[in-house]
């Protein structure tokens, strides 16, 4: 894994910058005052301003190790913050043949229209939350409290500046209200878009591409110290050109601070689970990073 750009909280110093790389955290703040700074410098220089970013690091005087941030958040403790600060997420939907399918298991009308989704030219795009609502690793998500079945959905997330060129990749969390959306599709912004719906993991992992990392996306959610669900997929069986996602993305629709764009599941756990508060919810994605949060009720 390559270095990664993060944002934690000092309790002394309030939100601060930083570098992850393998076991440490360089603050850069001083140098960079945002990942929105760093997002809309990276236009049209991507390498070179990921060159830039890892010089800073070396240059930091201010260090901690990982383990020091692995706390819930807190004003007493260091802990992570989401990656993204004033970037919108958007959301991808059915680019896997395993979200088609449960879809249309959810679907009270046996869900045709994902199936047509699934197949056609444009791909489902839907807004997911703002920057400042994003949940970070060791955050709590949460679920609605008038929702019977919900569910975590593991994703790998894709950064993207104002050009929208691809400056990294993340881990995502995705949540969702499966009954609400399977009552009526349109009813997708209640299922979707709640307090604490969307969580990224620990940074973004900084990397040019033009197709999709080859890796693997985990998933463990386990209740009462015990493991609940437990599942993997390979990120070769999304169904979706990245560059496909991108142009759509950006057809008719600006994002001066850049964006992270939450690119399908491909795996769900089946139609007798669903969370509850308390649960931990674990997603790894190889190579990339990860993202661990407990679940609460909102």
């Amino acid at each position: 894994m390559g270095i990664a750009l993060i944002r934690f909280y000092h309790p002394q110093k309030g939100v601060r910058i930083g570098v992850y790389s393998g076991e440490t955290v360089y603050d850069v703040t001083e140098k960079l005052a945002s990942s929105t700074e760093w997002f809309q410098k990276s236009v049209g220089r991507v390498n070179e301003a990921i060159e830039e970013l890892e010089n800073l690091a070396n240059q930091s005087s201010t260090t901690y190790q990982v383990s020091e941030l692995e706390n819930a958040p807190s004003p007493d403790t260091l802990h992570w913050l989401a990656p993204v600060d004033q970037q919108e997420v958007w959301a991808s939907g059915v680019t896997y043949e395993r979200s088609r399918e449960a879809r249309q298991e959810e679907s009270v009308d046996g869900g045709d229209i994902y199936a047509r989704v699934y197949a056609a030219e444009r791909p489902e795009l839907f807004m997911k939350a703002v920057g400042w609502r994003v949940v970070g690793h060791r955050g709590a998500v949460g679920i609605r409290h008038d929702s019977t079945w919900s569910v975590p959905e593991p994703e790998l997330a894709l950064a993207l500046n104002p050009a929208l060129e691809v400056i990294g990749f993340s881990v995502a969390n995705d949540m969702s209200s499966r009954d609400i959306e399977g009552e009526n599709p349109l009813y997708l912004p209640q299922a979707k878009m709640y307090t604490a719906s969307c969580a990224l993991g620990a940074g973004i992992t900084l990397q040019t591409a033009d197709s999709w990392p080859e890796t693997t996306i985990r998933l463990k959610i386990t209740r009462d110290g015990e493991t609940a669900f437990e599942g993997s997929v390979e990120t070769a069986r999304i169904h979706r050109k990245l560059s496909e996602l991108v142009e759509y993305l950006g057809r008719a629709y600006t994002f001066p601070d850049g964006v992270v764009l939450l690119t399908g599941t491909g795996l769900v756990p089946s139609g007798e689970f669903t969370l509850a508060a308390g649960d931990v919810v674990e997603i790894a994605i190889d190579d990339i990073g990860k993202l661990i949060n407990t679940v609460k009720i909102v």
